[in-house]
């Protein structure tokens, strides 16, 4: 018999069927707790683990600074009937972070949060078309492919842009021309973007008067704080911003030219809930920790370690692993068939650890490199089980 919720849960990437292949004996269900890198299950059992909320968390679950501000922002009353000053003031500290983002709009999700930039490039440029580039969340205008429930109307004004490929890029940014209203793109997908294919975007999208919109849900505060257009030198027209800023808590932003972000005033983007202070405070605390201890130069060098374990372990097992792929903060292991990675994951968990099979496994600061020693450990022991 099926449970009270749809499809297991509400979150598609924390099924069974995505974390394991499905369900299987011996791998954790559902949780009840977690502290720095560590996860409790329902059965009491402990886990250290590496998916850090699908790289939602980057300075460690139930950080103390950012816990202690969600905390007295509850008491505060959390949500009223006027805007809270904290808006206000997470909006300068992410200006004073990110100087090229002139203005920013928050919300509550990634996904959300790029519809925005979607409908505020629409607004501006008076076109409907949009290319991308990578994951950009579950909504309708994304969906180019036979998806149910998405009218073919919306499907058709959405086509695939590959990444890294400048060429192509160049070819179908022309193709769409005066129609094209926005690119929007991840920059990482696996690896670094390439110089000339970012190139190629910003000269291209202004050449036509398209909107260049960074997917940068992942990347903020990761790759560095002000996420891949820092870490990679290239500066988008608007970029959408989750998960990391505000370590876990519920809170996503679309920022940049000002002069895009007026057209708030011309359309409509509006949330109940995107002024609830209890994220904002928990983003305050998180951007303040983030700029003080330096953090994503920290993951990198802690990532730095998981990665070349990574690569370690294809050469050890080259029968499952095929090989590493990703950027340090950000890793996976690539297999020669699903059934490897679902196994791999299955085992690992058994033996207290939370790997993810697919793209990507995330270290925080709770993480240092015993952790990480004794996780890549874990792995191996996990794959000669496999073997044999």
């Amino acid at each position: 018999m099926s449970g009270a919720v749809a499809g297991d849960t509400s979150t598609g990437s924390k099924r069974p069927e995505a974390l394991f292949g499905g369900p299987v004996a011996g791998a954790p269900r559902a949780m009840v707790r977690s502290s720095g890198c560590r996860v409790w299950d329902a059965d009491g059992r402990e886990y250290v683990d590496f998916i850090m909320a699908l790289g939602a968390v980057a300075l460690g679950y139930a950080h103390p600074a950012v816990t202690e501000a969600a905390v007295q922002a509850v008491r505060d009353g959390g949500v009223g009937p006027l805007p809270p000053v904290l808006e206000e003031e997470v909006a300068r500290e992410l200006q004073a972070l990110i100087p090229w983002v002139e203005q920013v709009r928050f919300l509550k999700t990634g996904a959300e949060a790029m519809a925005a930039a979607v409908r505020l490039a629409r607004a501006v440029t008076g076109r409907d078309a949009v290319l991308g580039c990578g994951y950009h969340g579950w909504l309708d205008w994304s969906q180019g492919g036979e998806v149910a429930g998405v009218p073919a109307g919306t499907r058709a004004l959405y086509a695939e842009l590959p990444f890294n490929d400048a060429d192509r890029s160049r070819e179908l940014i022309r193709r769409a021309g005066d129609s094209l209203a926005a690119v929007v793109f991840e920059p990482v997908i696996l690896a670094p973007p390439d110089p000339e294919w970012l190139a190629v975007l910003r000269e291209e999208t202004a050449r036509t008067g398209a909107i260049l919109i960074a997917d940068e849900i992942k990347t903020i505060g990761r790759l560095a704080i002000g996420g891949g257009a820092e870490r990679f030198g290239f500066r988008p027209d608007l970029v959408v911003m989750a998960k990391a800023i505000a370590n876990g808590f519920p809170l996503a932003a679309v920022g940049g030219r000002r002069d895009i972000m007026a057209a708030v005033s011309r359309t409509w983007i509006s949330s109940t809930l995107a002024t609830e202070w209890v994220s904002l405070a928990a983003a305050h605390a998180t951007l303040r920790v983030m700029a003080a201890r330096g953090v994503p130069a920290q993951l990198g060098r802690l990532g730095a370690r998981l990665l070349a374990g990574f690569r370690e372990l294809a050469v050890r097992h080259p029968g499952i692993v095929r090989a590493a792929a990703g950027l340090p903060e950000m890793c996976c292991l690539e297999f020669h068939d699903p059934g490897g990675g679902a196994g791999l994951a299955v085992e690992a968990a058994r033996r207290g650890v939370l790997f993810k099979r697919s793209p990507y496994n995330f270290v925080s600061l709770a993480h240092d490199e015993a952790v990480i020693d004794r996780a890549l450990g874990v792995l191996d022991d996990s794959l000669d089980a496999m073997q044999r």
